[in-house]
């Protein structure tokens, strides 16, 4: 195609695009008077105005749930502050009074525990099965021949006992006192079973005095008989009961068993070393259904138990229930004037399950009329305890002619029942 004529289209197209663009309403346009028709258009629509709502007063909100309580934090207690160092004796200082919350209870002083000889010598400790004392003949005059008391049931006692009060009873808010704060201490009692033999001479003001180094005097090898009577809940009854006694120089044997016919038998034995202050038990065994023993360790003075209850502490001098008759009877004979009547003897003794201190006080010589004929002896005598319920009376002769062996033993219960072993014959075995 010519030039000239894509000019004129080019030209024709311009113009056209020029007219079209003129008459749109743009910024650049030129104003006119007459109103100007636009390809489009818009409005604005208002929207209708509301209607008026009724005013409502606004509920009013619900209080917010109540914060628990903050949870007490555990009060940390600091360990106890040492005592103070006491201040010079010109100047003592006062004892500062504890607080009516916190000041602990005084310990009470425990008073004397020597379990009646009477009351050892009565009923034998029952065997693990047993749980009381044997009501049986057999079982009582064994148990008075042999020495034993009957382990008391403390467990009804400890169950109507007030319980402790609790450590949370307390306000917190009470601060610990110096006295609370400080280690309870126990006073020390006179039932400590690391004592050794004392004895005590008549009078109320005599100290006792370590009779460690008592000379002793031993009597040979005897075989010993008894005639048994008793009464048992208003059972009277008759046995027969016999002590073995083996004097083997260096150590010693002693067997003591009790029958009653149709009942059974009960059995002791004692075993152990002659030293120069006498007997010196390594066993101690009692049976009747079956055997619970006592074996005694002098390196840690102590002695444990086959009954499964905790070790004891012992003194020099601690005989077993068996071996201390025979004992008392060696220190009586070697240096008699040094006991007079109202004399007190206290020595460690064992049992099977448990060792206290017993204290047998000298009476005086009698002449008894036993099965074996009329019988010169030395009595002995042990009284129940005014501090002890249920605690029982022993009284104990030794032959003055047969090297102070028992030659009868009488014990009398709390409530009336009684074992009187009379011996009836003697032979050398």
């Amino acid at each position: 195609m010519p030039r000239r004529v894509l000019l004129v289209l080019a030209c024709a197209v311009l113009a056209l695009h020029l007219l079209v663009i003129r008459h749109l309403p743009l910024g650049g346009a030129a104003a006119s008077d007459k109103p100007q028709q636009l390809a489009f258009q818009t409005r604005m629509v208002e929207p209708p105005a509301p209607e008026p709502a009724a005013v409502t007063e606004p509920a009013p909100a619900p209080p917010p749930p109540p914060s628990p309580p903050p949870k007490p934090r555990p009060r940390h207690r600091s360990p106890p502050r040492p005592a103070p160092a006491p201040p010079p004796a010109e100047a003592p200082a006062p004892e500062p009074e504890p607080t009516p919350a916190d000041a602990p209870t005084a310990p009470a002083t425990v008073p004397a525990t020597e379990p009646s000889a009477t009351a050892e010598a009565a009923s034998p400790p029952p065997a693990p099965d047993d749980a009381a004392t044997p009501a049986d003949p057999a079982a009582a005059a064994a148990a008075a021949a042999a020495g034993t008391a009957p382990q008391q049931d403390t467990s009804a006692a400890a169950a109507q006992a007030p319980a402790p009060a609790s450590p949370a009873s307390a306000p917190a808010s009470t601060p610990p006192t110096a006295a609370s704060s400080a280690p309870a201490t126990t006073a020390p009692t006179t039932t400590d079973t690391q004592a050794g033999v004392t004895i005590q001479s008549p009078g109320s003001g005599t100290p006792p005095v370590d009779a460690s180094a008592a000379p002793v005097r031993l009597p040979p090898s005897t075989r010993l008989s008894f005639d048994v009577t008793g009464q048992a809940k208003r059972f009277h009854y008759s046995a027969s009961a016999e002590l073995l006694w083996r004097n083997l120089g260096t150590t010693y044997e002693a067997r003591q068993e009790i029958k009653a016919f149709l009942l059974g038998s009960r059995s002791q034995t004692s075993t152990g070393r002659i030293t120069e202050q006498g007997l010196q038990p390594v066993r101690f065994g009692d049976r009747a259904r079956a055997e619970q023993a006592a074996h005694f360790d002098y390196d840690r003075h102590l002695v444990t138990f086959s009954a499964n209850t905790p070790d004891s502490p012992i003194g020099p001098g601690a005989q077993d229930r068996l071996s201390v008759f025979i004992q008392l009877g060696a220190l009586l004979a070697a240096a008699p004037e040094r006991y007079p009547p109202g004399t007190r003897i206290t020595l460690t003794t064992v049992g099977a399950r448990s060792a206290d201190r017993w204290s047998f006080t000298v009476e005086g010589t009698e002449t008894l009329n036993l099965p074996a004929g009329p019988t010169p002896a030395l009595k002995l005598q042990r009284l129940p305890r005014a501090d002890k319920d249920r605690d029982q009376q022993a009284d104990l002769w030794l032959g003055t002619g047969l090297g102070y062996l028992p030659v009868r033993i009488r014990i009398t219960q709390a409530n009336g029942d009684f074992a009187d072993l009379a011996l009836s014959g003697h032979e050398t075995p």
